[in-house]
């Protein structure tokens, strides 16, 4: 399983109108794209910090996709009144959910480089260490972890029920986020929180 992420820079005001877009206008072409699995949406309504990722069955899905998923990109960052910063593929290589996400649920995104080669240290540290902690905190929904073994580096993002759960968790995942780094032989390049505002990433268990 592979996905695309677009981090695109919005106008805050206008998180409301791209969620919109992306669910009425965007979303109900996606299914005709072979390969296709799902699609998300992270919103920062403070920053305007906002990243969609689409889900594909194979890397050659992934790639075919691409040029009429970028029309599509570009429709979404247009109704959110913004610019498309970063474009990254990813292979997926881990999925798990305890429950499925509802209305108001918040993610939190750690970005790490692995030494060189070590991304299979990196995916055991997360399955064995990372994930069974998480898994005991309330108000935990699923977890996920993407890398690109090109650049040796992975983002893994935790989703939680709500705010206050979120909120929660935070004291704990720093806590223990630089001993998991030791671990993995891996170092932290940025934290950084969101709220769910689209959730339809059907990728299946992957744990």
């Amino acid at each position: 399983m592979y996905a695309r992420s677009s981090t695109i820079a919005a106008q805050p005001s206008s998180i409301d109108s791209g969620i919109a877009y992306l669910r009425d206008e965007a979303m109900p072409s996606m299914p005709e794209l072979e390969g296709w699995v799902g699609l998300s949406l992270l919103v920062d309504r403070g920053s305007g910090r906002c990243i969609v990722t689409s889900a594909w069955e194979s890397e050659a899905a992934m790639h075919d996709s691409r040029g009429r998923v970028q029309a599509l990109r570009s429709g979404v960052a247009q109704a959110l009144n913004g610019q498309i910063d970063l474009v990254q593929e990813w292979e997926i290589a881990l999925m798990h959910r305890d429950q499925l996400s509802s209305d108001g649920a918040c993610t939190r995104c750690t970005w790490v480089q692995a030494g060189s080669g070590e991304i299979d240290r990196l995916i055991d540290t997360f399955k064995t260490s990372v994930l069974p902690e998480a898994e005991m905190i309330d108000g935990f929904c699923s977890a996920s972890l993407f890398v690109d073994r090109a650049t040796d580096r992975a983002v893994g993002a935790m989703v939680w029920a709500n705010r206050q759960a979120l909120d929660n968790s935070r004291e704990y995942a720093d806590r223990s986020r630089p001993a998991a780094a030791q671990r993995a032989d891996a170092s932290v390049l940025e934290v950084a929180e969101f709220e769910l505002g689209f959730a339809h990433l059907r990728v299946p268990e992957m744990a």
